[in-house]
């Protein structure tokens, strides 16, 4: 299987509502996730780098590395049994004062966190992304989960800032 690197962006408005991409592509094709993407590795792309470069791409933010927080980290083994993901989460400091545009990748909206509980997003999410969320003031995660089985992946934590 494929090894991806990729990066999620969690950007809020001044509300405090979470910005969610409704997926016209795979992965997640017809499901909601954060803005994001692939790490350019063949660039030597760092994460901080590729959060920027996302950011500025899906959403028109032009971000610095101070507007981010790395809050953690997924690795997903056998993600819908296509191929291996790691994937750096931020947190985004500015925020976002209305819906970008839509493009090939989908279309956004915006969405409390109670909400996002009922919206048709990934099954892992549920588990992997936003339970990790709700905690990123904590401090680092880090999170390896096998995805073979995608409604009850094996979820073990590697980084703990408890």
């Amino acid at each position: 299987m494929n090894f991806k690197i990729s990066c999620l962006l969690f950007i809020r408005n001044h509300e405090e509502k979470i910005l969610l991409l409704k997926r016209n592509k795979s992965p997640n094709i017809g499901l909601w996730s954060p803005p994001g993407g692939k790490l350019n590795s063949e660039n030597g792309e760092s994460p901080f780098e590729c959060a920027i470069r996302e950011a500025y791409e899906e959403t028109g933010m032009v971000l610095t590395n101070n507007d981010l927080s790395l809050f953690g980290y997924i690795s997903e083994k056998s993600y819908e049994n296509t191929s291996h993901w790691l994937m750096f989460l931020f947190d985004c400091k500015k925020t976002i004062s209305s819906i970008p545009k839509e493009f090939d990748e989908g279309f956004f909206n915006f969405f409390t966190r109670d909400e996002i509980k009922n919206l048709e997003i990934p099954n892992s999410d549920h588990q992997l992304i936003w339970p990790f969320y709700d905690q990123r003031k904590i401090g680092f995660w880090g999170i390896s989960a096998d995805c073979l089985d995608a409604k009850s992946p094996k979820i073990k934590i590697e980084a703990n800032p408890i």
